[in-house]
Parts: C-alpha cells; sequence; structure tokens
C-alpha cells in the first residue's frame, strides 16, 4: 500500500498539477478544495503529509493548520503550505501555527519531491 498524502487547494488545476506529481512518485492522493473538506479528508483517512494553500474559502490554510494540531492524532504530521504568498510575516504566520515548510506557486515538481522527502520519516 502506498503513502497517502493530503492536497488541500481550492485550484482543481493546481491540485490536478500536484496530484500527478504525486501520483508519478508512487503516493495516493487524497484532495480537498477548502480547509473544511481537507480537515474532514483527514478525519476519515490515514495520511503521512498534508500539503495546503493558504488562500481558500471557507476555512483558509491557516486556520486548517491550527485546526490539525489540535487533532491528537495529527500533532506530528508534516504539513506544507503551497502558495503565490511570499511575504516573510505570511511565513512567520503559518510557522507559527504549526506548518512544518513552505513551497512557493508556481511549484516545480522535483523540488517539491525534494523537499517532501526532506519532512517524512525515512
Amino acid at each position: 500500500m502506498s503513502e497517502k498524502i493530503l492536497v488541500v487547494d481550492d485550484s482543481v488545476t493546481v491540485r490536478q498539477m500536484v496530484g500527478l506529481t504525486l501520483r508519478k512518485a508512487g503516493f495516493e492522493v487524497i484532495e480537498g478544495a477548502d480547509g473544511e473538506e481537507g480537515l474532514q479528508q483527514l478525519q476519515r483517512e490515514r495520511v503521512v503529509l498534508v500539503i495546503t494553500d493558504l488562500n481558500m474559502p471557507i476555512m483558509d490554510g491557516i486556520a486548517l493548520v491550527k485546526a490539525i494540531r489540535q487533532l491528537p492524532t495529527h500533532r506530528f504530521i508534516p504539513i506544507l503550505v503551497l502558495t503565490s504568498q511570499t511575504q516573510e510575516s505570511m511565513k512567520q504566520e503559518a510557522r507559527a501555527a504549526g506548518a512544518t515548510g513552505w513551497i512557493g506557486k508556481p511549484f516545480n515538481p522535483e523540488n517539491l519531491l525534494k523537499v517532501i522527502a526532506r519532512v517524512l520519516p525515512a
């Protein structure tokens, strides 16, 4: 069985591009269109990593990261923020919420996989 990664982004195109990259690398991908949907998916599925956008309707990425960190079973799961936001203050806010890392959009597939390899347990 392959490891599952949850990808949360309100852009269908981004979810498809990230999903394609991850599937080619051998991961199973679960998707959410916003933070609330992502949180619901996370409570149904066991995943090894969450990749989330920041700016989404209903529940944004910061709120999602905070909600995930409140779940005892997911307190230490790696969470990567994939966003076009570049302000240092946003990065600090994501880190303070509990995000593990930050990847800029548009993303480079090779770079995304390298970052994932660094944050996933061996």
